[in-house]
């Protein structure tokens, strides 16, 4: 190419640039619309004069005061309800509700040419990138270690699209979470979205702990949702430990912020699973707990008038649920995948309780915590007889799954006859098959049994399993 056609080339694109810039400055932006704060019932913030979507995020400003941020959950006629994400003191009648909008997108130079205008996207962004490993973090993106400002990370929208089901992969491949129990009679899949049912005060932290340190995954995903806040840093110390968080991201909501902070470190820390899976990682997403998750829902529904319905949980707590849970699993065409663990709590050990009973119809498995094995001192305290992994047949060989029906059996036979067992009545001889339970009844509770800084790979336990099964 000659010397002139390269100046010919080059000048068009400055042309056409400062075609865009002149274009851009031209272009009127749209009005900025403001509301008036009006009513302030419980949780909930009135506004009048504003005409904005759900979900978008205002700000309401009161002089002297820092704005206080809050997100469109209803409306009624020219009433606006909103939720606000902190505290609400100070805040009175006429204060200004201003929604929050993207900043304007200037041209760039190389770029295709195109009309510029401001985005009128107004739903939450909140920074996602490599820089979060190791780090925790609030439901607003704000560290809470006190090592300093996140860094490495990009503002992303809070909200994705969901996958297509038919553009997802299957669960066919078997996932090492270190935990015997779970690796050799309840086989989680890679991509399986599985529930974690227990009372409170059975282990379940340490069990989430277990699997954060020992499970095969590439990047780790922790949402402490509405739990207390004493808890967030016994769990990130005591139990996953330096070695799991270097690979981890932690979202901490605690139990006395707002319900809409809490339902957003939820959906935030499954962005940022989906945005480490959309880059063909494999994430482990351990959420605790999906309980408090759909308790912040029902503050926000009661509050905006929404009727109750089962046991006090609105329809809309139910909605929330499949789309949460939804978003987990594999990814586009093998782009990686998210297994996911949900902790529900079981109100008085109810596991007909609303949210339990909803959950395990959504959840591809549930584990069941129980307290008599707690008290027992067996941990951890896996109850086998009543759990269940819905996928396990998918992943695991014939040969794996014929001893863990073998040990199942056993396992019932012994239950069954155990009051007769301690009450001396047991004779051997009469049945062969309780015979066998009772002499393999030590190997079993060693085979359940773990202690928390013993990993159990994912081989060793099938094939202590198969063993345990072939004895006779």
């Amino acid at each position: 190419m000659s010397g002139a056609s390269v100046m010919n080339t080059a000048s068009d694109k400055w042309l056409r640039y400062l075609d865009d810039l002149h274009n851009f400055a031209s272009s009127p932006l749209p009005l900025e619309t403001q509301g008036t704060l009006v009513r302030v019932a419980g949780l909930v913030l009135e506004a009048a004069g504003i005409r904005v979507p759900v979900g978008s995020v205002c700000e309401v400003r009161m002089e002297g005061q820092p704005p206080v941020l809050a997100e469109v959950v209803g409306f009624a006629g020219d009433r606006a309800y909103l939720m606000p994400t902190g505290e609400v003191h100070g805040l009175a009648s006429g204060a200004r509700v201003v929604p929050r909008s993207t900043p304007v997108a200037a041209p760039v130079l190389g770029q295709p040419s195109h009309p510029w205008r401001r985005s009128e996207d107004r739903t939450r962004h909140l920074p996602i990138g490599d820089g979060l490993l190791g780090r925790v973090i609030d439901s607003h993106g704000q560290p809470m270690d006190r090592l300093g400002p996140v860094s490495h990370v990009h503002n992303e929208p809070l909200v994705r699209r969901p996958i297509n089901a038919m553009d997802r992969d299957p669960v066919r491949e078997p996932l090492d979470t270190g935990v015997r129990a779970i690796n050799a009679m309840l086989t989680v899949g890679r991509g399986q979205r599985i529930g974690l049912f227990a009372g409170s005060g059975v282990g379940k932290s340490v069990l989430l702990g277990m699997m954060a340190k020992y499970t095969a995954a590439d990047v780790i995903v922790v949402g402490l949702i509405g739990e207390r806040g004493r808890e967030v840093k016994e769990f990130i110390e005591d139990i996953l430990g330096e070695e799991g968080l270097a690979r981890a991201v932690v979202v901490a909501a605690p139990a006395d912020a707002p319900p809409l902070t809490r339902m957003q470190g939820a959906s935030y820390a499954t962005a940022i699973a989906e945005h480490f899976r959309d880059r063909g990682k494999h994430v482990l997403l351990l959420m605790d707990s999906l309980t408090r998750y759909a308790m912040a829902q029902r503050e926000i529904a009661l509050a905006i008038g929404e009727p109750p319905a089962t046991k006090g949980y609105p329809p809309s707590c139910f909605a929330k649920l499949p789309q949460l849970v939804e978003r987990s699993g594999n990814g586009l065409n093998g782009c990686g995948s998210i297994t996911a663990f949900y902790t529900v709590l079981s109100e008085g050990d109810d596991q007909q309780d609303p949210i339990a009973d909803a959950a395990r119809a959504i959840l591809d498995g549930h584990i069941v915590l129980s307290r008599e094995l707690a008290e027992s001192g067996h941990y951890p305290a896996i109850d086998i007889e009543r759990s269940a992994s819905r996928v396990m047949h998918n992943v695991a060989p014939p040969e794996h799954l014929d001893a863990a029906r073998r040990f199942r059996q056993l396992w019932s036979r012994y239950n069954k006859a155990r009051d007769l067992i301690q009450l001396g009545a047991y004779a051997p001889g009469h049945d062969a098959e309780l015979d066998t339970a009772v002499r393999s009844h030590h190997d079993m509770l060693a085979l359940l049994r773990q202690d928390m800084h013993d990993p159990a790979p994912l081989d060793h336990s099938v094939l202590q399993l198969r063993q345990l099964a072939a004895a006779r």
